[in-house]
């Protein structure tokens, strides 16, 4: 079976997990401001960091990431986008490309965050961007553009459609 391009291979999803980590725990406190018993998000950043240093192999991290549950829904739409930045950082470990889906998502929420700061989206943009190591921007520059390749989150759906898929096409090119 061939893998799709958006996965990456191991030592690049480890590469661009801890990005995606920091990305996520930038925007967590939005999460925890609102459900600050709810440590599940925190918990997702943390595992993202175990695997991108080698702690944790690819298939636990698969199957822990199926068992934790969805966030609860009863929050604001910048927590909830914080808590799926953590969530889709923690995906990394199966598909690389989740990478961009966390740093997207922290984009969201930090824009939903500041309605008023109309610049809000590309200061998030410029600092994930300057975040990342050499080694992890040459990963990400190896993912297809968003909407191009239907075998992964870039390809048709969430990721891919309305406000993230913007957010993911201005991150894509601001990353080269």
């Amino acid at each position: 079976m061939a893998l799709s391009i958006q996965t990456l291979p191991e030592d690049e999803r480890r590469k661009v997990a801890d990005w995606a980590a920091s990305c996520a725990e930038r925007v967590l406190g939005l999460f925890e401001a609102e459900k600050p018993g709810d440590d599940r998000p925190r918990q997702a950043i943390a595992r993202a960091r175990a695997y991108a240093k080698g702690e944790l192999d690819t298939a636990g991290e698969i199957r822990r990431r199926f068992g934790g549950g969805s966030t609860r829904r009863d929050a604001s739409p910048a927590a909830l986008a914080a808590a799926r930045s953590a969530g889709q950082a923690s995906a990394v470990c199966h598909m690389g490309a989740h990478a961009l889906g966390a740093a997207a998502y922290a984009v969201k929420a930090a824009g939903l965050a500041a309605p008023d700061a109309p610049d809000r989206e590309e200061t998030e943009i410029a600092w994930q961007v300057a975040q990342l190591t050499p080694a992890a921007r040459a990963a990400l520059r190896t993912l297809p553009p968003i909407g191009q390749d239907r075998s992964g989150p870039l390809g048709p759906g969430l990721l891919a459609s309305g406000r993230m898929g913007q957010i993911i096409a201005r991150l894509q090119a601001a990353i080269g």
